[in-house]
């Protein structure tokens, strides 16, 4: 083609728009998917194709100061070895590439100082807001943030006390469908593995499954885990069992790597799963299926809460929506292998 020879330097807009026929205009609302719908489809689809044929790639620098935006989001992540985390940064990174925005990725090891250093750097190189799934339920940096505007969206917890914006999944309904589902298998002794107590989901399985083992007159204990991990679930599961004080026919754990954990602990033991003690997870981790026995868990939407994070921070950052904003997506409850009648 004729343009071919704007490939020889950088393309710019007004090279896409001199091989496309229309002005620079035109193309910038083409090439923008917030302003593509002021286009004709015809022409926003053949500026499309010239500027890909051209190798154009959007000016971020330019676009910024134009915009006085950095187009950078930070992304705070308290473990990215946890497998329900990398499902919600590519929701995120779904929803933020096409609009011309990145996502800048740091891990805090659940560590609080780390978390407070992490988050001053991301403000320091000026991103234009941060979807935090932080597990910490005390928040003094966030809190100062929210006093200066700093545009913050919780994903996957919930920051109490701080109004900020949060996506989380129905944690309540997901620890009451397991009750019931128990309760309908016969068990009546229940221990529950509970998340760190510091974290807003942690906080919210343990008590909606205290309530209701309450409500349902059921024999429940709430053993508390400083973290989210398989060993901690082994430690806490031998620690019972070492001293042959077993009266749980079931185990609903905090995530799926707390009940892995107690599997291990039944197997070292010599109880199996599920004829001697069920087990339940939460989150539905990739390949929970394939555990022996299949884990029974509940299924949380972590793609599309990444998704959802990044929607409303973006609608803060464009000033459509400044109200503090609670989303609550649906969860369902994975029947496999690892529940069974109470013997």
């Amino acid at each position: 083609m004729a343009y071919r020879s704007a490939m020889r330097n950088r393309v710019t807009l007004a090279d896409v728009a001199k091989a496309a026929g229309v002005n620079a205009a035109t193309v910038s609302r083409s090439l923008n998917p917030a302003t593509e719908g002021q286009v004709r489809k015809e022409t926003a689809r053949k500026i499309k194709k010239i500027a890909k044929d051209l190798g154009y790639t959007p000016n971020t620098v330019a676009r910024g100061l134009r915009t006085r935006k950095s187009l950078t989001i930070g992304v705070v992540i308290p473990d990215l070895t946890n497998p329900i985390f990398p499902p919600i940064v590519r929701g995120i990174d779904s929803y933020l590439l096409p609009r011309g925005y990145s996502a800048m990725v740091v891990n805090t090891d659940g560590n609080k100082e780390i978390e407070q250093t992490l988050i001053s750097s991301l403000m320091e190189r000026q991103v234009d807001g941060l979807i935090v799934a932080t597990g910490h339920t005390e928040g003094d940096l966030l809190s100062q943030f929210h006093e200066r505007g700093v545009k913050v969206v919780m994903v996957n917890r919930e920051s109490p006390g701080i109004p900020f914006p949060a996506v989380t999944s129905d944690d309540g309904a997901g620890i009451s469908a397991i009750i019931e589902h128990l309760v309908e298998l016969g068990h009546t002794n229940i221990l529950h593995l509970a998340g760190p107590s510091d974290s807003s989901t942690g906080l919210l399985r343990s008590k909606t499954f205290s309530s209701e083992c309450k409500k349902r007159g059921l024999v429940g204990k709430v053993i508390k885990n400083e973290n989210y991990s398989i060993d901690d679930g082994q430690a806490a599961i031998d620690k019972i069992l070492d001293h042959g004080a077993r009266t749980f026919t079931a185990i609903v754990a905090g995530n799926d790597l707390l009940a892995l954990g107690a599997y291990h602990s039944l197997r070292t033991h010599g109880l199996r799963c599920p004829d001697d003690v069920s087990v339940v997870g939460f989150n539905n981790m990739p390949f929970t299926a394939d555990f022996q026995p299949p884990m029974t868990t509940v299924n949380a939407p972590h793609y599309d809460m990444g998704v959802e994070a990044a929607r409303l921070l973006l609608s803060q950052i464009d000033g459509i929506d400044s109200a503090p904003v609670k989303v609550t997506l649906p969860v369902s409850l994975i029947l496999r292998g690892s529940t069974a009648r109470a013997l």
